[in-house]
């Protein structure tokens, strides 16, 4: 068969290599060719082994076509890092986080199986989150618990990327491998509860549709499917509930006094939705010195972009946008950076501006004290997406107060109340004086 070809570390550009996997042995089943992949990045041990058998072992694992597919896959799903800080073995994905494949696909496999065997998934804890949190908490006791996770990093580019650089010294459960884990825990839960009837979706067609956006033509922003990966946290946190119920297992992955699923959900699955960071959107630095803010902040302000004037709906657009933005503000109107502390995308993802510390230029004579937050888009005749306005008034809001953002009394106002301006549009204006916190 042809060789597997690749151009940059995507989740859209591994699942088109599995693809022709699948169109040249049509007979492969899912669970077949997720254990062929699991034979060809080498990720049997012991654990592996007692929970989903040793890959060698099993007659269906076949080995996939090529040396030239065999390197490519175990490149693209052994998880390392690297004395310089590099994380391989990830991919980004397209709701803008980065994901370990391995403990991914260690969760799709635990599903399948348990689904084609009729049997309880009792392996799910343990291969996707239980053995890097348990190993990550133990080797790091004197630290503290949030600590002992991570970190994040970033690519060396949002459009084509191919080398991810974490932030700082890796933890044995980064990011990467905490939302891999996460993400292998909602599918193979999910795979495991098909019932006798429903035929598993092919692996390429399991992994779009849980993480590739869906568009349709004149559609509106509500009924738009969006994918599911943004809310992993939220997902993983009801479907780890199922699986430490079947899992004895887990006792392993607990330290002695310590509650580590709680730790876990306190650590990553908060209140706070996730913030895209500046490098993950690909952000410019800083022009000049930054001003600190003096929190906590009494004002909210918020803000239409305007221009851009079209909603963005995936990550990739929303990212650009920024950039845009970005670009608009440094070079036309000479700023030291993007004005807005932060900006929402109607796809579900808030982006940093200025952040939480940095004092920004988005509402004239107020900028200290206060956060500018917009939403991408023209809302003067139309209202952002259902999903973007919840972000900002039960997630935003909540998480804003709780870290010592904003004052728990804070003020929320429009743009158009303190400044002479259209901003942020006529109905977004009229939805926001019914929101908690509006004073005329």
């Amino acid at each position: 068969g042809d060789s597997v070809r690749v151009h940059s570390c995507k989740m859209d550009s591994f699942i088109q290599a599995v693809k022709q996997i699948e169109d040249s042995e049509p007979n492969l089943s899912p669970l077949a060719l997720v254990r062929s992949l699991r034979r060809s990045a080498g990720l049997d041990d012991e654990m592996t082994i007692y929970f989903l058998g040793a890959s060698y072992n099993l007659s269906d694992a076949v080995v996939l076509i090529n040396a030239s597919s065999i390197s490519f896959f175990h490149k693209a799903i052994h998880h390392m890092v690297t004395d310089a800080g590099e994380e391989r073995g990830v991919v980004l994905t397209p709701d803008g986080t980065t994901v370990a494949l391995a403990p991914l696909l260690l969760g799709i496999e635990s599903g399948l199986k348990a689904r084609a065997e009729g049997t309880p998934a009792v392996g799910l804890f343990p291969l996707t989150l239980g053995r890097i949190l348990g190993l990550s908490f133990f080797r790091l006791q004197n630290v503290q618990p949030c600590h002992r996770l991570g970190p994040n990093g970033c690519w060396d580019n949002m459009e084509h990327p191919k080398v991810f650089r974490l932030a700082r010294a890796a933890t044995l459960a980064t990011d990467a491998l905490i939302n891999g884990g996460m993400d292998g825990v909602i599918l193979g839960s999910r795979l495991s509860n098909l019932s006798a009837s429903e035929q598993p979706p092919a692996l390429s067609e399991i992994l779009k549709g849980y993480y590739v956006f869906s568009q349709h033509e004149g559609r509106s922003l509500n009924v738009l499917r969006h994918p599911v990966s943004p809310k992993r946290r939220e997902l993983s946190r009801a479907s780890l509930q199922s699986c430490l119920s079947l899992t004895p297992f887990v006792t392993v992955c607990l330290c002695a006094n310590t509650n580590l699923t709680f730790i876990f959900f306190s650590c990553l699955c908060t209140d706070c939705p996730q913030v895209i960071s500046r490098c993950q959107w690909g952000a410019q630095p800083f022009r000049g010195t930054p001003i600190p803010l003096s929190l906590p902040l009494p004002f909210l302000y918020i803000h239409h972009t305007e221009n851009p004037s079209e909603p963005c709906l995936t990550f990739e657009k929303c990212a650009s946008d920024m950039r845009a933005i970005q670009r608009y503000h440094q070079d036309e109107r000479g700023w030291s950076d993007i004005g807005y502390s932060f900006v929402i995308g109607s796809e579900g993802h808030i982006f940093e501006g200025r952040g939480w510390e940095i004092q920004g230029r988005h509402t004239k004579g107020h900028n200290s004290i206060g956060y500018g937050v917009s939403v991408i888009g023209n809302y003067n005749s139309t209202l952002p997406s259902v999903e973007a306005m919840d972000l900002i008034r039960h997630r935003f809001y909540q998480c804003a107060v709780d870290g010592g953002g904003l004052m728990a009394n804070f003020t929320l106002h429009g743009h158009r109340q303190v400044v002479a301006t259209d901003c942020p549009g006529d109905a977004f204006f009229e939805e926001i004086k019914t929101w908690e916190h509006f004073r005329d």
